[in-house]
């Protein structure tokens, strides 16, 4: 039997019925909805991260690989909690390998953006920094809403390092995406570079803030002072 099945079971005995229809609802599960058809079982991040660090030292990547490809929507964030624990926790290159291609051979399974969000800056991420990092530029010119955030996400850990030119390059094939999750992810990036290095951030903008979606923009200002904010929002900011 497949390990996964025992971290289910573990799963169940967290199970909070009343949470199913508001987590179905934060993550737009009804139709047209961004998260269309995935199901919740009730299960809440803190209890989920207390199975996977029970589980992730036991289970296989294979048998966490399964548990991912489940159509529930806990089942498979436990997945990518564990695949985050057995990379991080290991200095052995070979279970870093075989995560980080087992991550990648079922990103399909990877379609929400927490999925995305808890797993993309912790596993494509740190494997591929010193590494050729062609896969995040395939990622981002596929179409796919889920693919384009990996790899916005995995620049986070670049930029954590204080390499921004492939942030920077993204941002750019994905400027002017239709997706607010998209907006959302390429201004967080932007923001998070500004904590690091405010002018690296002016720079880019200054060429670009004008045909940035709102909602990309606002999330990469946020945190600058109220009248260098408002310059970026008016359009009269000149670097």
């Amino acid at each position: 039997m497949c390990d996964c099945e025992s971290v289910k079971k573990e799963l169940e005995k967290y199970v909070r019925s009343d949470k199913i229809a508001v987590l179905s609802g934060f993550f737009k599960t009804g139709k047209a909805g961004y998260g269309e058809g995935d199901l919740f079982m009730g299960v809440v991040v803190p209890d989920q991260r207390r199975v996977a660090k029970a589980f992730y030292r036991g289970i296989s990547i294979a048998d966490t690989a399964e548990l991912l490809k489940s159509p529930v929507h806990e089942h498979r964030l436990t997945a990518l909690i564990m695949m985050v624990e057995k990379f991080s926790k290991t200095r052995d290159e070979s279970v870093k390998k075989s995560v980080y291609e087992a991550y990648i051979k079922n990103i399909e399974y990877v379609n929400n953006w927490d999925l995305v969000d808890v797993s993309a800056p912790h596993i494509s991420g740190p494997y591929l920094y010193d590494k050729p990092r062609r896969l995040i530029f395939t990622f981002a010119r596929s179409g796919n809403l889920w693919k384009q955030r990996v790899a916005m996400l995995t620049t986070f850990y670049f930029i954590r390092k204080l390499d921004f030119e492939d942030a920077f390059k993204i941002a750019d094939i994905l400027i002017d995406h239709p997706h607010d999750l998209i907006h959302k992810a390429v201004g967080w990036m932007l923001r998070e570079i500004g904590n690091r290095d405010r002018q690296a951030e002016l720079d880019y903008l200054a060429t670009r803030y004008g045909k940035m979606p709102r909602t990309m923009l606002r999330y990469a200002i946020e945190k600058f002072e109220e009248p260098l904010r408002k310059s970026f929002l008016a359009g009269t900011y000149k670097n």
